[in-house]
């Protein structure tokens, strides 16, 4: 693994013999899981393109997993958690994928400055396109994102896309597949909760945030748990998340504008939601859907997995990973199949499987039949 940054400071930890940033250098862990997570990982170098961050400098951690021969998918992470949103997926797809997981500044275990730094979507963005180009050097994938991720996604696809427009700017790259799941995107159908909108006023988020830096570590008990709350207290985390939050004001400036970026992308697109989701409900969907996708030309599948909530690779990872593996094996139906594939698949499926749903194409019936319908009855048509 290439190490794209070394600090010299009493701040390197070393494991073996790999060298990791820490500006916990004293930090704890409690968890074994997230301590394997961070121990795995590596730090590139990121220079804030953001005008309010007077180009501060921040250490982005990330992970790859698998032969770096195998078809590459890139996992893009939502609010408030990290790259170790996928810890029960991966599992299933790394011995046919090569997969890379980012931390985005303010999560996981990246920096998370507190000194007024601005965790801007649009910037994520760019991080992604570096991350691509500069650091792994994908240079073809399929793109999975979440939640916060997948507005991150779609400012990131609206980059790529007038990378493409213009000859003279190739963006490197190609995205072979996108991959939207369980997000509020279109904020007006959000069910959003108490906590994220205090987020957004300031008297509200100094109490939240002296109340979260009072709330004590978990040191036992579940070990997701335990994990998480490792995770969250890594360098203030418990703290930053609360600036990542205003995260809200940037989508609903944009959402609009980066959800019209679907319909003019010639990627696939495979849509994926959990079903019991309570924040972003099934409503987003289905409206992003109808819209957006629907009748788009280029290929669209829409899943519904039922067993799941806002975080479908936790709730049903196995399941995920079935769908991933089927539009990335080129077995999603064109229109003119789809019937017959829902029909094959629903045959076979069990209770907790993925649901297909195919494409609303309305158009008049013409049944091939003999029989007629009039107000006074069914009728044999004469020849």
């Amino acid at each position: 693994m290439t190490f794209h940054r070394i600090i010299v400071s009493a701040a390197i930890l070393y494991f073996g013999s790999m060298p990791l940033v820490a500006q916990d250098d004293d930090f704890v862990f409690y968890s074994e899981l997230a301590e394997n997570w961070y121990q795995s990982g590596d730090y590139f170098e990121w220079t804030s393109t953001t005008a309010d961050n007077d180009s501060a400098v921040v250490d982005i951690f990330y992970r790859t997993w698998g032969d770096e021969s195998k078809p590459k998918l890139l996992l893009v992470h939502g609010f408030p958690n990290s790259s170790f949103d996928y810890y029960k997926l991966i599992p299933f797809l790394e011995e046919d994928y090569h997969i890379a997981a980012l931390d985005f500044p303010g999560s996981g275990f990246s920096d998370k400055p507190l000194n007024g730094f601005n965790y801007m979507l649009a910037e994520n963005a760019e991080i992604l396109d570096y991350f691509v180009r500069e650091v792994v050097q994908f240079d073809d994938f399929a793109l999975y994102t979440h939640d916060r991720g997948v507005s991150i996604g779609l400012a990131f696809l609206g980059n790529y896309l007038d990378r493409n427009d213009q000859d003279h700017d190739d963006p490197g790259y190609t995205i072979n597949t996108h991959f939207l799941s369980n997000s509020g995107m279109f904020l007006p159908l959000a069910n959003l909760v108490p906590f994220q909108l205090a987020l957004l006023d300031t008297q509200a988020s100094e109490r939240l945030i002296s109340a979260r830096s009072a709330v004590p570590r978990r040191t036992e008990g579940d070990a997701e748990a335990v994990a998480y709350s490792d995770i969250f207290a890594f360098n203030n985390g418990n703290v930053s998340l609360l600036y990542v939050g205003r995260y809200l004001l940037e989508r609903q400036a944009n959402e609009v504008r980066w959800l019209e970026n679907l319909p003019r992308s010639p990627i696939p697109v495979a849509y994926l939601w959990g079903l019991a989701d309570e924040v972003n409900p099934i409503r987003i969907a289905n409206h992003v859907w109808d819209t957006y996708l629907n009748t788009r030309e280029a290929e669209s599948s829409f899943w519904v997995i039922p067993t799941a909530g806002h975080y479908p690779q936790r709730d049903n990872p196995e399941e995920v990973a079935k769908v991933i593996d089927l539009v990335l094996n080129d077995e999603v139906p064109d229109a003119e199949s789809e019937s017959e594939f829902m029909r094959r698949y629903s045959a076979s499926r069990a209770h907790e499987d993925a649901v297909y749903v195919g494409r609303s194409k309305i158009e008049a019936l013409n049944f091939p039949s003999s029989i007629q319908y009039t107000p006074s009855g069914y009728r044999v048509a004469e020849d």
